[in-house]
């Protein structure tokens, strides 16, 4: 299976000019692991096994696990209505709203990025500046006092904001900062010694730029397209080793109690036929609704992202990519050469 897998992502070198990491593992084993590109062209570093990558909304994953532990603890309940949790107005919001309902995208609160009417994510930075989107609480004037889209519960409709929400409810709460947070509960838990939430304008070392290519074939990075520090719906940095961990711990209930757990992985809401969501995570079943995966994902400018754990095959795959596309091909190739090496 090794050398077929190496094979595949080898060809989407050629064929998609993939830039970034890629590694697959079965339980402990090493299956295969792909570095391509480069971290930074214009010094021609190359991306390697070390390199932080941007994950988007896949870290929407680590807002779920923090609201969870926080229900565990008993400081909140998944029942718990927005309006008793956050000492914040949202003068047009539904008093309905729970907390299950911001975690599943069913609460029907206005998004400040709704990919029903919006395509271009820069879009947003022209009247309000990238650089000064660097807490949570900085993202509240692009739609707290908007109007509601549907009633609580009513559909699934998936919604940063209502993760930006969740965020700030973390923060009450546990009385911490978001990112402090989930870099003492989460990470340091799960031993991501390599990950966290970095401002653009000063990433550390071994973290890849975000590239965007432009239509003549030539590029630029990622730096006047995004927040300035990502947040609680999404934008932390991770290596592929450091996601593996994350999956490890996650499912052997490090993070939270056998019980919380499945109910962070419990299909709470459908999306389509087979795909359905828990707690800040995807959820793909096939027949007899058996489940195939649990996966995250994420896409920015410059930023593509696709991780599965696969419960029948003890399979954990993650793939990194520092361009705005590149991560959904890769996942798909190394999905289809699972199933024929298996």
């Amino acid at each position: 299976m090794n050398i077929h897998m190496a094979k595949r992502i080898e060809e989407l070198e050629i064929n998609h000019n993939f830039s970034g990491s890629a590694l697959i593992k079965e339980n402990n084993d090493i299956l295969t692991e792909v570095n391509k590109g480069y971290a930074n062209r214009s010094e021609q570093v190359k991306n390697r096994t070390l390199t932080r990558y941007g994950i988007a909304s896949g870290c929407k994953l680590f807002t779920a696990v923090a609201i969870c532990q926080l229900v565990e603890e008993g400081k909140l309940s998944f029942e718990s209505k927005l309006k008793e949790s956050l000492d914040i107005q949202f003068p047009n919001f539904d008093e309905d709203i729970t907390i299950h309902h911001l975690l599943t995208h069913t609460s029907g609160i206005p998004d400040y990025f709704d990919e029903e009417v919006m395509d271009d994510f820069e879009e947003l930075w022209v009247e309000n500046p990238m650089y000064r989107i660097r807490s949570l609480k900085d993202f509240l004037h692009l739609f707290q006092n908007q109007a509601m889209k549907f009633k609580p519960g009513e559909r699934f409709h998936y919604n940063n904001a209502g993760y930006i929400v969740l965020g700030l409810i973390v923060e009450q709460v546990s009385q911490m900062n978001f990112t402090d947070y989930v870099q003492e509960h989460i990470f340091n838990k799960a031993g991501m010694v390599d990950s966290g939430y970095f401002e653009m304008d000063a990433l550390p070392p071994n973290t890849a730029q975000g590239y965007i290519e432009n239509q003549d074939g030539t590029w630029k990075t990622n730096i006047y397209s995004l927040p300035a520090k990502g947040g609680s719906d999404g934008g932390a940095f991770v290596t592929v080793h450091d996601m593996d961990r994350l999956w490890d711990a996650l499912m052997n209930n490090q993070l939270l109690s056998e019980a919380y757990t499945q109910q962070l992985l419990t299909p709470h809401a459908q999306e389509s036929e087979v795909d359905f969501y828990g707690y800040g995570i995807w959820i793909k079943r096939i027949e007899n609704e058996r489940i195939f995966k649990y996966h995250v994902m994420g896409y920015d400018p410059g930023v593509s992202f696709h991780s599965a754990f696969y419960p029948d095959k003890s399979i954990k795959v993650v793939v990194c990519c520092n361009q705005s596309t590149g991560a959904f091909q890769t996942m798909k190739s190394i999905e289809e050469a699972i199933h024929t090496a298996t």
